[in-house]
């Protein structure tokens, strides 16, 4: 768990606060989304800002590196870093993530990509993460960070789900299940079960730059390895962590997603926040059971709001100018 903080002297301007979120202050306000290249106009970051948001997370495809040359990757990365409005949340905002395929440096890359322990050391060198925290040092960068004070405490894990990933076969552009192979690894299912076992939180966050819940597309997504999916449902339901819920990013749309089975008979959500640059064309239709509401085929991102009193958290898909396409509230579920 990467515990660190943060302590600021409170510059005071007329519209927006400047004090980064320590990891030891109260959390009420998370924005997050994905696909975002580093080279196209960026016009969502100035409505993020304005939602003032005390933690902002990366979900994957935070630059499209695409290369196995580190000193590309290095130049993508510092690109975005310039991105003015990206520099304004970085001011306001707590920052942390975890990569998907393009800023890993290879399309639907896994385990096999050559360079993937020196793009994980750019990935957390554009994070700002410290030399010495724990996923500095892991194969894999895969993290969790516990947020708040008192009772009131939200924790996010960050599941990389290239570093460890088998291969998968694609027929006619559609990937063919690999019904034995793994996402994770072991070490990271061994980390993942210490996480959620022990964690204290209200709020359990848990990111995957790929789907989680749905089945039906033909796509990237964890349904690829039906057994790591199902051990993952069964570990999350076995573990009796409070409220959790699934964020996830890749797919250029933005949707909301609920799965009711044996092991959760209230219900886990998904919320998918993708296309902070770029996103489908046009509104298709794609079959997913698991959906509520509508497929967004806009730009978009995530923002959540908890309201620790009355022990809820509310999710929005918003998107240029403020605008809000769904909206969804989830009561914590307290074990």
């Amino acid at each position: 768990m990467t515990l660190f903080l943060f302590l600021g002297i409170p510059l005071f301007f007329a519209c927006k606060p400047s004090v980064l979120t320590s990891e030891e202050e109260e959390i009420t306000r998370i924005a997050f989304g994905s696909c975002n290249r580093q080279n196209r106009p960026q016009p969502l970051w100035q409505p993020i800002v304005s939602d003032n948001p005390d933690l902002w997370i990366w979900m994957g495809d935070n630059i499209y590196g695409d290369s196995p040359n580190m000193d590309t990757l290095r130049a993508k990365y510092a690109m975005q870093n310039q991105v003015a409005d990206y520099q304004e949340l970085k001011r306001i905002s707590k920052i942390i993530g975890i990569w998907d395929d393009h800023d890993y440096g290879i399309n639907d890359g896994g385990k096999f990509f050559a360079q993937k322990a020196a793009s994980q050391q750019l990935m957390l060198d554009f994070l700002d993460v410290p030399q010495d925290a724990p996923e500095r040092k892991r194969e894999g960068a895969y993290a969790a960070h516990l947020f708040g004070k008192g009772e009131n405490l939200v924790k996010v894990i960050l599941l990389d789900a290239r570093y460890h990933r088998d291969s998968l076969m694609r027929i006619d552009r559609v990937y063919q299940p690999n019904v034995d192979g793994q996402i994770l690894g072991e070490e990271q299912w061994k980390w993942l079960e210490n996480e959620l076992n022990t964690s204290p939180a209200k709020v359990n966050l848990i990111v995957s730059g790929i789907q989680f819940l749905p089945t039906q597309h033909a796509y990237e997504k964890w349904a690829n390895f039906p057994q790591e999916r199902e051990r993952l449902l069964s570990l999350i339901a076995a573990s009796g962590a409070n409220t959790p819920i699934l964020l996830s990013g890749d797919r250029h749309i933005a949707e909301l997603m609920k799965l009711t089975d044996e092991r959760f008979p209230d219900g886990i959500y998904e919320i998918t926040a993708s296309g902070l640059t770029h996103t489908w064309g046009s509104i298709s239709e794609e079959p997913n059971r698991y959906r509520i509401g509508d497929l967004i085929a806009k730009l978009n991102y995530g923002l959540a709001e908890i309201d620790w009193e009355n022990e809820e958290i509310a999710f929005q898909i918003k998107g240029e100018a403020g605008a809000s396409y769904a909206n969804l509230s989830i009561p914590f579920s307290i074990n």
